[in-house]
């Protein structure tokens, strides 16, 4: 029935997250409406986008590509507006029912504040914003009784083990795929390429986050997400590398009995289940044969060879401002490994120093989240300048 569609807002509709929603959109007309699309730059894709699923509104947050869009969309009577204060306010209508949060990094805690104060249930596919904001974001939740659903696979795994359960959580495993570079010696390290960090052996991600992969730091982000989600210490958090991504997360109770979330890696599978939660609805992706799998397998990380992951920890422990310091500083040395200005061991090194320099706060507001980015960043920057 079209007035029991569920209608959406997505933040980031040009990435990967918002591109395999909408795959998933696609393939259900009945059950999903597109109310709004957001795009950082790429305008060509979001009118292609918008002509396809006719969207009330979108929103082209470089304002530079607002004349390009607007004409482009003129004739279909399609609301465009610049900016991202504008995509906050549009996700935040009465029109959306729920807001899938996919824009990249540090860039989609705004939108998503605004959103959630008209308490919107939030489908979060940005780790970033729980990373520098958890105390905040967890707040505002409760407060204006706005639901965070997990899109990462991780935490989507673990948010559908707890399902129907009542038991205290005693443990919560979060499996790693250990990215391309598990079983490269730490000596080749400093050898790594972009183009080596950017393949993936088994999900089809955009670049940062591939980055933040093979570097282990995109584990130690969803540590933090984890906590603040499910509400449970960082110790009690195990990373467990597992290569195959066959296992995507997994809880142990206080009984010892262990729950876990299986499937082939196809990010659509956590997106559908957040769009259409408590429903499950059917999705073409590829089945699990066990007999062809034959066994699956389970490492320990090397928090040696990937001093990321531990910079994470760390950095969490600390508390206050620090993890959003160090969500800044990665960001930045991501982008100066992308454009091929440092090797890839330096993105620890980056984010290390840049911590060491943040003036720590230990009960952040939103404002003190906003200056940390800022300064944090301007401080990766002059580190950087540094190593060039």
């Amino acid at each position: 029935m079209e007035e029991n569609k569920r209608r959406i807002a997505i933040l980031g509709s040009t990435g990967s997250i918002g591109t395999q929603a909408l795959d998933v959109v696609s393939h259900h007309p009945e059950l999903f409406q597109v109310e709004m699309l957001s795009a950082g730059s790429n305008a060509s894709l979001l009118i292609e986008q918008a002509r396809k699923f006719n969207p009330n509104a979108v929103v082209i947050c470089n304002k530079d590509k607002y004349a390009e869009v607007k004409e482009a969309l003129d004739p279909l009577d399609i609301k465009v507006f610049a900016g991202v204060e504008s995509a906050g306010d549009l996700a935040g209508g009465s029109n959306v029912d729920i807001v899938l949060a996919a824009m990249v990094g540090f860039s989609g805690l705004a939108p998503t504040i605004s959103a959630m104060k008209k308490g919107k249930v939030i489908a979060l596919a940005n780790k970033e914003t729980l990373v520098a904001a958890g105390s905040i974001i967890t707040r505002l939740s409760r407060e204006y009784n706005s639901p965070l659903i997990p899109v990462d696979s991780e935490h989507s795994a673990v948010f559908q083990c707890l399902q129907g359960e009542r038991a205290q959580v005693e443990k919560v495993l979060l499996t790693a795929s250990g990215g391309p570079f598990f079983n490269l010696p730490k000596e080749d390290f400093e050898k790594i390429t972009v183009e080596q960090a950017l393949n993936h052996p088994n999900w089809k991600m955009g670049n940062k986050v591939t980055i933040d992969s093979a570097s282990m730091m995109n584990k130690g982000l969803e540590i933090m997400e984890a906590a603040w989600l499910f509400n449970i210490p960082a110790d009690k958090i195990e990373v467990v590398v597992h290569p195959q991504s066959i296992i995507h997360s997994m809880v142990q109770f206080t009984d010892g009995g262990i729950k876990a979330q299986l499937g082939y890696p196809d990010m659509r599978v956590p997106i559908q289940y957040a769009l259409s939660y408590p429903y499950r609805i059917s999705l073409d992706t590829k089945r699990l044969s066990f007999a062809e799998l034959g066994q699956l397998t389970f490492f320990a990380p090397d928090l040696e060879k990937f001093p990321c992951l531990r910079i994470a920890y760390e950095s969490f422990k600390k508390g206050g401002n620090i993890p959003c310091a160090m969500n800044a500083a990665n960001e930045v040395a991501v982008a100066a490994f992308l454009r091929g200005q440092i090797r890839f061991t330096q993105i620890p090194q980056i984010i290390e120093k840049t911590i060491e320099k943040c003036n720590f706060v230990s009960s952040p507001g939103i404002e003190d989240i906003f200056e940390t980015d800022k300064t944090s960043k301007i401080v990766a920057e002059e580190n950087l300048k540094q190593m060039i």
